[in-house]
């Protein structure tokens, strides 16, 4: 293997400087993945080599075939798509053992062919097609050549003429614009072989053919389908050349991307590549994007609702726009008040069943009469232009399984979608217009709603809601009753053109609506087929409404659907209205009389009971806590106050007992007695710690019984005795510590 890449490698070198080809051999006949080589169909149509995609910013490398001298490069095949080379030291040729492979230096294979090693590697070739189809195949040193493989039996995201889209055969998109790996969409025939389907992974993405006879414009064109089917190609051989296939076939070519757009190219006189037709052209071409009897809207701030009479299967899901699980019935179908919405512009899946029938009446008895029967459709035969001027038959159309694939607004037209629905709906609520379900109090006429909602219009003829105002007139997109809010939608070019769009507008909003919020937004809007794509400023205004007084009435007729109601004119101005009887009260956001006030009101009461009964369970709990505190302070002082007043009394008896005690009295002049101590016993006198006096002898042993007691205690200062100065006298100090 080594000795075989030195050869190549060292043949290469003289066939750069030779002449361009545009056939591999074995041994020489290699392309280096230094990008100085490539191979050029002999028509100059197509060229082979490594590249590097245009987007990416790393440097790995790929084999590719494009067109020749495309700028940007239009790649159309990739050999080595998911083991991109990591560097320049690769060659792809013709090996030792037969193969068409990619090896690098080392040896190892990116690619190869995969055929069992044969003998005489000598007699095969690769070659390059203007058909862009690269044929690798074996001579066997016969005139006769064995096609062994070819690329357009291995298409990577591109269909060229002569490939033959059989159920074997499919395109995978590139992950992305810089890397060419296998994405998640694939295009291919389904398994019976009759339609053409694009997958996203497992799911289904589009369907060519599930629309009805009326909306063929979502269909391939005939010349698409007809190019797939490989009715125009040619039988692939060696010896192919440009002259040998149609150049209107060869000027086209079908492309997957890596949104799982499939995408029918063609190239003008001016060399210039156009787009003539795309599927899915946006997101409500997606295949059942909104679900089952889900409808979607291009022009909507949410893209897909249900239909009336139908609920989200996933409301969790719904929030998050996850659409998939679609709508089921609010009621069962036949149910006591089935009706059908007469929805206009509408696109809608393939009918199950279509037969003739004499008018409309016909055509809806039949739907009704037939439980399965989703929806019907009539329509009348156009008058025959040939000579006899006979008219051609009416036909009716009925869906009994579930409805797919709903478009409102649908631009290319269609008959009239009558779709069965239970819609029982509240008191005074206005019939629906189209998709939209008006809640009352919402009005759109003198018949339904509130007066003062009386600001909607409903058009017959296009089925579209209007909402009026001192502004102008605006689409009404979306109605959503539980949080009494609906959008309107107008045009605001400056948001996308210019830095000072977007703004918040103001609009003369008058009681009872009040503008919630405002949304600019800029929509891509296809055209029609052909057309360029542009861009749009829209600006979704979201309005909500108040809740309505009581419903206005003439008679108490109009009082049956408001239970526990009476009409009657309370405030004197004329106004005759529902009024709630006795006991009970209205209630604006339940739309109804109930007892003892409002319900939704009955659960902040009851909340504030709660909350006040437990502030003052806590409240006499922190007083009656407060309470115990005090009255053991009080005890304690108490207790205290009584140990002093013992001490005290204790202390004056002391001192009202001492001998001598009013001798001392009398020479001090203190008038303090026996009788002074009790008049003052409930006095607080401090305990004393340490007494107030101390007696001392003096030096002498003896005294006599009078000058003991006299001698015996001065509470001031030192005393001693008169001018006699008897010998043998007591001093007695008393000084305070």
């Amino acid at each position: 293997m080594h000795s075989m890449l030195s050869t190549v490698f060292f043949s290469y070198a003289f066939f750069l400087c030779c002449f361009a080809r545009d056939t591999i051999t074995y041994p020489s006949g290699l392309i280096g993945n230094d990008g100085q080589e490539t191979l050029v169909s002999a028509g100059e149509r197509f060229e082979l080599g490594f590249f590097t995609p245009e987007e990416s910013t790393g440097s790995r490398r790929y084999l590719g075939i494009w067109y020749y001298k495309s700028n940007p490069r239009i790649v159309v095949w990739v050999a080595n798509r998911n083991s991109p080379l990591p560097d320049d030291g690769a060659a792809f040729a013709i090996t030792d053992d037969g193969n068409l492979q990619i090896l690098d230096r080392s040896g190892t294979s990116y690619w190869s062919t995969g055929f069992e090693s044969t003998s005489n590697p000598a007699y095969r070739e690769a070659k390059l097609l203007d058909s862009g189809n690269l044929v690798f195949g074996d001579t066997n040193n016969t005139l006769l050549t064995t096609i062994l493989w070819q690329s357009f039996a291995h298409p990577t995201d591109t269909f060229l003429s002569g490939m033959n889209m059989s159920e074997n055969l499919k395109l995978i998109s590139w992950e992305s614009k810089a890397d060419p790996k296998e994405g998640k969409f694939s295009f291919q025939l389904d398994e019976g072989g009759t339609r053409f389907v694009i997958f996203n992974d497992y799911t289904v993405h589009w369907v060519n053919g599930e629309s009805s006879d009326f909306f063929s414009s979502e269909r391939m064109p005939d010349g698409m389908t007809n190019f797939l089917s490989n009715t125009t190609g040619s039988v692939p051989s060696l010896n192919s050349s440009y002259t040998t296939l149609p150049p209107s076939d060869n000027n086209t070519r079908i492309r997957l991307d890596v949104e799982g757009e499939l995408q029918y190219w063609n190239l003008d006189i001016y060399t210039n590549w156009s787009l003539q037709w795309m599927a899915p052209r946006d997101n409500c071409s997606v295949f059942n994007a909104c679900g089952n009897f889900g409808s979607c809207n291009l022009y909507n701030m949410l893209a897909c609702r249900c239909l009336p009479g139908f609920k989200p299967t996933s409301p969790e899901s719904w929030r998050n726009g996850d659409f998939s699980g679609g709508c089921s019935r609010s009621s069962a179908v036949c149910g006591k008040n089935d009706t059908f919405l007469r929805l206009k512009m509408m696109r809608v899946g393939k009918q199950d069943n279509k037969f003739e029938v004499e008018s409309e009446t016909k055509c809806r008895e039949e739907c009704l009469n037939k439980c399965p029967c989703q929806a019907y459709s009539f329509v009348k035969g156009e008058i025959n232009k040939q000579r006899d001027r006979q008219p051609s038959i009416n036909m009716c159309l009925i869906w009994t399984d579930v409805l797919k694939d709903l478009q409102e607004e649908y631009s290319y037209g269609g008959p009239d979608l009558f779709v069965r629905a239970d819609t029982e709906l509240k008191a005074k609520s206005c019939k629906p217009c189209g998709i939209n379900v008006i809640p009352y109090p919402l009005s759109t006429g003198s018949d339904c709603g509130d007066p003062m909602y009386l600001s909607f219009h409903c058009d017959n003829s296009t089925r579209k809601l209007s909402f009026k105002t001192q502004n102008g007139t605006y689409n009404v997109t979306t109605i959503d009753q539980d949080t009494r809010t609906f959008t309107i939608q107008d045009k605001d070019g400056d948001h996308c053109n210019s830095s000072t769009g977007g703004q918040m507008r103001e609009f003369n909003l008058s009681l009872p609506f009040k503008m919630i919020d405002f949304k600019p937004r800029c929509d891509t809007v296809a055209g029609n087929l052909g057309s360029n794509i542009s861009s749009q400023g829209v600006v979704d205004i979201v309005i909500g409404w108040e809740p309505p007084p009581e419903p206005v009435c003439t008679s108490s007729a109009d009082c049956e659907d408001w239970r526990n109601s009476t009409c009657k004119n309370v405030t004197g101005n004329g106004k005759m209205r529902c009024h709630c009887n006795s006991n009970f009260q209205w209630d604006g956001m339940a739309l109804s009389c109930v007892q003892g006030g409002s319900s939704r009101k009955k659960k902040p009461l009851s909340l504030i009971v709660g909350v006040t009964i437990a502030s003052v369970i806590v409240l006499s709990s922190i007083f009656l806590y407060t309470c115990i505190l005090m009255r053991k302070k009080a005890k304690r002082r108490e207790s205290q106050q009584n140990t002093e007043r013992n001490a005290a009394l204790i202390y004056a008896d002391i001192n009202y007992k001492i001998p001598g005690l009013e001798i001392l009295e009398r020479r001090q002049g203190i008038g303090f007695n026996g009788r002074d101590i009790t008049r003052n016993e409930t006095a607080n006198l401090p305990v004393p710690k340490k007494p107030a006096f101390s007696i001392r002898r003096g030096f002498s042993g003896t005294a006599s019984t009078s000058s003991k007691q006299e001698n015996l205690i001065s509470p001031l200062s030192t005393v001693s005795e008169g001018k006699d100065g008897e010998k043998g006298g007591a001093k007695a100090t008393g000084r305070f510590f």
